[in-house]
């Protein structure tokens, strides 16, 4: 059978051949499954910008991702902005951060 897209966008999921314009298409219609599945693409190639668009868009795959990522190298800011984004789960991580013990330099 002959492929009949003729679209020189060849941007798929490696494992299972889903092209991101079709998931972004399924998520633009309201599907949460497609949306995850963006952001799970997008983290998997390490796109911030992506993620973040996502989380704009209401993933929380990509609230997660984000979270993940930001709590890892002590991003207080944007653990802050991702909360601000409705990903409720940052919030406790920045609140964690905050009151960790700091850890004093010794001589």
């Amino acid at each position: 059978m002959a492929n009949t897209n003729m679209s020189t966008h060849t941007d798929t999921d490696t494992v299972t051949g889903i092209d991101r314009e079709i998931l972004r298409e399924l998520a633009d219609e309201g599907s949460e499954a497609a949306l995850d599945r963006l952001a799970g693409l997008a983290g998997a190639t390490g796109d911030l910008e992506e993620l973040r668009e996502l989380l704009d868009e209401g993933s929380l795959r990509a609230g997660f991702l984000l979270t993940r990522r930001a709590s890892s190298t002590g991003d207080l800011r944007e653990l802050q902005r991702i909360f601000d984004a409705g990903y409720e789960e940052a919030g406790s991580e920045l609140d964690r951060l905050l009151k960790a013990p700091t850890d004093e330099h010794r001589d």
